[in-house]
This record gives C-alpha cells, structure tokens and sequence, in this order.
C-alpha cells in the first residue's frame, strides 16, 4: 500500500519495462470550478495524471505534487491542505500509489502532479498507430463534465446534479482498460480537451483521418433526458473533462476488446471509423454533416 512521504524514495522498475511520465497542471477557475472543495481537488489532481497513464497502458506507481497556496488559504489554517491531501490519497490508495507530501509555494491556487508508471517494453500505448479501417471506441459516456458547468444542468433533478458532478470532481481514470488494451489497440488517447481534439491528435499522429457517427455516440440517461440530442451530441463531441479513453482497433479485433473489457464497470462503445481521407467528419445517421465546436484549447 502507498505511504505519504516527504520524498519518494528510488523506483524499482522491473526488468523488461519502460518507465512512463505524465505531468499536469490544474489551476483554479481554469481546469476545475472557484470553490471546489479541496478533497475534490487533490482526486482530481492525481486523476488526471492517472488517465493519462491509463492512455499508455501503464501500472501506475508514484507521484510527486507541487503545491501553490494563496494568503487566503495557506493564512488560515492547515484544514485545507489535509482535505486536498485526503482527497488524493483515496485515488492513491485505490492504484497503489507512492505519493510524497506536496511541495507548497505561495502562489495562486495551483497544483502540479507528475505521475509515473511502467509499462512492458514496447507494449505503450501510443497515438501513432491507427491505421485506415480501423474501428474508433470510447469507454464510458461522453459530455457529463460538460453538462456539470453547463447552464442546462442548474434545473436537474437532485440526482442528476449529484452524478454530474462526481463525473467533473472525481473522475474515474481507466487504467484497467488501458491495461486491458495493450496488444490490441493501435492507438489511444484520453479525453481531456473534447472528443474531437483529442481524436484529433490520433488523426494527425497516425497521419489518416476519421468518421464519427454521432448517433452513436455514447450518453448518460442524465445528458440524454436533460438536452435536445443535437445539444447533447455538442457537448459529447467538444465539452471535455470526460477522461475517458479513446481508442483505435483493428476491426477483426472487436471481439477480443469485448473479451477483455468485459467485467470492468466502465463499458465501451463503437462510434466510427479510421479513414484514408484527411480531415474529421462528424455525421448523423442521414449522411449529414455536423460542425462540432473544436474543445478545449489551453492558450486561447
């Protein structure tokens, strides 16, 4: 089990596996909600860190954080900072990780992790792979963090709201599926920016471009019932801050994705195709184009 240390000690890879780095950065009011609470924060600091782990394929195995605190915090008392911490080690303990006690500047509220996983020797995960033919997949359902900071979701009912918001604070990062995957998806990525920016990046990587079918596309009952489809389709395919994963297959290999991905509680969904001709299409079941907004652009 992991152990709140003030350093983390040398990592023991073992033999025959590539050691993998993730590092992200979560400022308030940018990447999670003025007020958030703090427990809210450090899970969904280390989460994050773990999708992109989960995205290579990777076990997780250590963290490091770096903490900035404004006067507003850091003046008071030390409650927040254990309720961040709290927060992170429910993640932490969940996926065996090392996670050392942050390192604190004065500062606005940021927190920085860098997690690091291994993986064995050429078996990661990576963007480059997808190939014309092959089938595009998602874990999970996609717009529900979205929908949380949407003004649709102020007039919910009180359970709608309640899921919502853990799929914003607390997102589930799929390392089980990214493990499950190796071998068999050509290429992968998660779902931080929007659908189709982080498709995007699997396009340009592997060189080919894509159609989505966005009847397809996989929804919660709280987004389906709560927004017009072609509202909802908008925030599925560009809301961000799902941390699912999105993944390339060889289209002979659906049944092993089945085999492999069954048992874990995130489900999966086709929803299109890798094509031989640039450029990402959003259709409906008609043969009609949808214009998606393009998701989240960090210096925009």
């Amino acid at each position: 089990m992991p152990t709140a240390t003030d350093s983390i000690h040398p990592l023991a890879v073992d033999p025959g596996c590539e050691l993998v780095i993730a590092i992200d950065t979560l400022v308030d009011g940018v990447h999670f909600p003025v007020g958030t609470a703090p427990a809210d924060v450090g899970f969904k600091a280390l989460a994050v860190n773990l999708s992109d782990l989960a995205a290579m394929g990777a076990d997780p195995l250590a963290a490091r954080i770096s903490l900035t605190l404004p006067d507003s915090i850091e003046g008071n008392d030390s409650s927040w900072r254990t309720a961040f911490e709290d927060g992170l080690a429910v993640l932490a303990r969940r996926y065996g990780v090392a996670a050392a006690h942050p390192l604190t500047a004065r500062g606005p509220l940021c927190v920085t992790v860098e997690a690091l996983g291994s993986v064995p020797r050429g078996m990661a995960l990576r963007r480059d792979g997808a190939a014309p033919g092959d089938r595009i997949l998602v874990t999970g359902t996609l717009g529900d963090a979205g929908l949380a900071l949407a003004a649709e979701g102020a007039t919910m009912a009180r359970e709608a709201r309640a899921f919502l918001q853990i799929r914003l604070a607390r997102p589930e990062p799929r390392v089980a599926a990214g493990i499950a995957l190796r071998g068999l998806a050509s290429a992968a990525i998660d779902v931080s920016d929007g659908l189709v920016a982080d498709l995007g990046h699997i396009l340009t990587a592997s060189g080919w471009g894509a159609h989505l079918m966005v009847e397809d596309l996989p929804l919660s009952r709280a987004l389906a019932e709560t927004l017009p489809r072609e509202r909802a389709w908008e925030l599925a395919l560009s809301s961000g801050d799902d941390y699912e994963l999105c993944f390339t297959v060889a289209p002979d290999a659906l049944a092993q994705v089945g085999d492999r991905l069954r048992g874990l509680d995130c489900g999966f969904t086709p929803i299109g195709t890798v094509t031989a001709e640039a450029g990402l299409q959003c259709l409906r079941a008609d043969g009609s184009g949808l214009r998606p907004a393009p998701g989240y652009r960090h210096f925009q």
